[in-house]
């Protein structure tokens, strides 16, 4: 079957003026407009293209990217607005129409707005809502199962959602709620941003605590090793210690003051630095 909104490879049947056509099963031919061909692509060839509805809501296919797929967020820009509802910039020539029974507050044009894309119940059309809150899903109780690939320190891919008195929501792997707190944030931050964070903790509510740097062992052997060749550019000396305030180390090094601390310890371990009142120095 055809996805709707999603990416498929689609054999090419037939070559016309005004582009390709693949073979779309049970929707028949789908035309590749020539907008989108090269000379690379033969009859025969299995291509990957995206599927969506034209102005005409006939099925088309594109080698364009979008900005997100079917069942996936995305920060978008407002390309226009009428009487029904907000258009999206998404990628393809259609823009992806947002109502306004989807929409939490008015969209503005050229205002960006985090949506999720789905499809429309009533006409099969790919749409966009700003409600994202009822397609966040939580992690379940069943740490065994659902948890196994959201340890500790393990990577997920996340778009910061909205800014909160603790810091900044975000949606991880496009699919559960994440919070990042202000105190482990040593870089700017907006919504819309993608970016990869770390798991540091699962919530019994079944949200994700985030972390903007990796955790364990091998980060802090990596950012020691950026502290001794700090200290080697400047004259083996830094004025920050292991009880320096966190506001400082943060604005120097972009890290936590664990993390400092623990590389600061890792160095004095190795006898490499000495640990003073004015600061560290090299051995």
């Amino acid at each position: 079957m055809i996805k709707l909104g999603d990416y498929n490879k689609l054999k090419i049947t037939k070559r016309v003026d005004f582009g390709l056509y693949l073979d779309g099963n049970d929707e028949g031919e789908i035309l590749l407009p020539k907008r989108y061909t090269t000379p690379g692509m033969h009859i025969g060839d299995e291509i990957d293209v995206f599927i969506y509805l034209d102005q005409d809501d006939r099925v088309v296919a594109t080698t364009e990217a979008p900005l997100a797929k079917i069942n996936e967020f995305a920060w978008l820009e407002v390309a226009w607005v009428n009487q029904y509802g907000a258009f999206l910039k998404w990628g393809p020539m259609k823009d992806l129409f947002c109502p306004f029974r989807e929409q939490k507050q008015r969209m503005v044009q050229g205002n960006h707005y985090i949506v999720y894309v789905k499809e429309d119940e009533e006409s099969h059309r790919l749409m966009a809502t700003a409600k994202v809150d009822k397609y966040i899903e939580h992690l379940t109780a069943d740490f065994s199962v659902t948890h196994a690939a959201y340890k500790h320190g393990v990577a997920a891919r996340c778009l910061i959602w909205q800014k909160t008195d603790l810091g900044f929501k975000a949606i991880v792997d496009n699919k559960y709620q994440g919070q990042l707190y202000d105190n482990q944030i040593f870089q700017p931050l907006r919504t819309g941003d993608r970016l990869t964070a770390y798991i540091d903790h699962i919530r019994q509510d079944g949200k994700i605590d985030l972390t903007l740097q990796p955790t364990g062992r091998q980060h802090t052997l990596d950012f020691a090793e950026v502290l001794l060749r700090y200290l080697h550019e400047n004259d083996g000396h830094c004025d920050l210690n292991d009880k320096s305030p966190a506001e400082l180390i943060a604005d120097r090094f972009k890290v936590s003051k664990k993390a400092y601390k623990k590389a600061v310890g890792d160095l004095y371990r190795r006898r490499i630095i000495t640990i003073t009142e004015e600061g560290i120095k090299l051995v």
